[in-house]
């Protein structure tokens, strides 16, 4: 094939199918990533770390297309988001306190991406530990929004959006606690999935050391619905390591993407019914999801009932990082940023009984939420509650007159959806006057990721909003 500009320009399931058929090698879309790392990276710093000769070791030992064991990516590069460990490879968790970490060994949802055969590109920039929805931190910086390189690009998978929306990568892993897969994909105009708890094996890294926690998710970001179904596949399967893990479907997630199907019935919501939403964001949204209507869904005013959904989540995020997170207070206390000190210390303020009656209204609200399924197929609402922001802001504070009186509130509209343990992706839906991207939330049925990912595909043919990724950075300076 032809020059690095025309392989950057490949969806990721256009790039596997050239690489399956001989078209092109693994080691061409090595060279050409870096080529494009290198002209675009300094604009967005979204790419901390490389691991070029590596990937490039790797390429030339993947099997030939032809060979079953060139898997689901038969070598296509991706980039792994920082919180993830790669044998080799410097992972500072985006911590001063690991910054010359380099681990020995992958971690069991990289591992299992190379033996479906993926080539490890480099490391994607995140917040402290993934704590937090705007991606900067104390060893790499800040990572800026490539539609308008003065704002964020949401978090905690930042860097790994930035990415994917700027053809460094064609695909890349993140991971979601309260949004991080959602949140940058709505900021980058790109599409993040967070699929069901076990539907993706997770252990051996800083945020799985507790085996059965049901919060935190691994999943796949990529510039379209079939891109991310596709790595969903090479990322899914059974691991005794996980206790929690599900088996491989018998028909692929990509071929639902392939089928897009219109829902039945679709609710939506601007907010749950619990918060507040910036009103462009909302009225954006709610136009999107009476798309639906074109192909002849039923689409009405409708949710679950999602009370007490925010202090439930504050009470079990806080223990969580508790449990991960409190040797690092105990022995690090002053590397650590404000707002980790302050989750740390509420999650070791909280009491037996607080965290069993934050489960107990957790369950409840599941059950409110299966119970509402049976009624409609999707639930559609804001990826998030404003549009992405000056990147030199930490967090969001106030929206439409509310003010939050913490740093994790102000993305209640997608940690309320994490409580259902339902799978949730964040499609483009549009920009605002001001021209910053802004996504739309579509929630499936418990472990209904394949009908999900037909019905994103549906909304996304009907907006048609053509190939907008991969993009070159925008500096607003430079446009005015």
């Amino acid at each position: 094939m032809s020059g690095h500009d025309e392989l950057i320009a490949l969806s990721a399931c256009e790039a596997v199918a050239c690489l399956k058929a001989g078209d092109v090698s693994p080691v061409e879309l090595v060279d050409a990533a870096a080529a494009r790392i290198e002209a675009v990276n300094p604009a967005v710093n979204a790419i901390p770390t490389l691991c070029l000769d590596q990937a490039r070791d790797t390429a030339k030992a993947m099997p030939k297309p032809d060979n079953p064991d060139a898997g689901w990516l038969a070598g296509l590069p991706v980039m792994i988001k920082e919180v993830n460990e790669v044998a080799g490879v410097r992972t500072t968790y985006g911590s001063p306190i690991f910054a010359d970490h380099v681990p020995d060994h992958d971690d069991l949802m990289v591992d299992t991406l190379r033996r479906r055969g993926a080539v490890v590109l480099g490391k994607s920039n995140i917040p402290e530990f993934a704590a937090g929805a705007n991606t900067f931190n104390e060893v790499f910086g800040k990572t800026r929004n490539p539609w308008n390189t003065d704002m964020t690009c949401g978090g905690s998978s930042g860097g790994s959006a930035v990415s994917v929306a700027t053809g460094m990568s064609w695909l890349a892993t993140g991971n979601d606690l309260g949004g991080s897969l959602r949140t940058p994909a709505s900021f980058c105009s790109v599409v993040g999935l967070r699929p069901s708890v076990g539907r993706v094996a997770q252990a051996n890294g800083l945020m799985s050391q507790d085996a059965y926690q049901s919060l935190v998710v691994e999943g796949p970001i990529g510039r379209d619905v079939a891109d991310v179904a596709l790595m969903l596949d090479a990322q899914s399967g059974h691991n005794p390591q996980d206790p929690k893990s599900l088996a491989s479907p018998a028909t692929p997630f990509l071929q639902f993407a392939r089928e897009p199907h219109a829902p039945k019935r679709v609710g939506f919501t601007p907010n749950l019914g619990i918060g507040p939403m910036d009103k462009e964001v909302a009225a954006i949204c709610a136009a999107t999801a009476a798309r639906f209507g074109d192909a002849g869904s039923v689409v009405e005013d409708a949710a679950p009932d999602f009370t007490g959904a925010m202090d439930v989540f504050q009470t079990l995020r806080a223990a969580l990082f508790a449990t991960i997170a409190a040797p690092l207070l105990d022995n690090h206390r002053a590397q650590l940023k404000p707002e980790m000190v302050w989750q740390v210390e509420k999650g070791l303020a909280l009491s037996s009984g607080d965290v069993g009656r934050a489960s107990m209204a957790r369950t409840k609200l599941y059950q409110r939420a299966a119970s509402w399924f049976e009624d409609y197929d999707v639930l559609a609402l804001p990826a998030a509650t404003v549009p992405p922001f000056d990147v030199n802001i930490r967090y969001i504070e106030e929206v439409d007159g509310h003010t939050f009186d913490n740093y994790v509130d102000w993305i209640y509209i997608t940690y309320a959806i994490t409580l259902t343990g339902c799978p949730a992706i964040s499609v483009p839906a549009a920009f605002t006057d001001s021209g910053l991207p802004v996504g739309i939330q579509l929630v499936g049925r418990p472990y209904g990721e394949a009908e999900l990912l037909s019905y994103a595909a549906q909304l996304e043919e009907i907006l048609a909003l053509g190939r907008m990724t991969p993009m070159m950075p925008m500096d607003p300076a430079s446009r005015a």
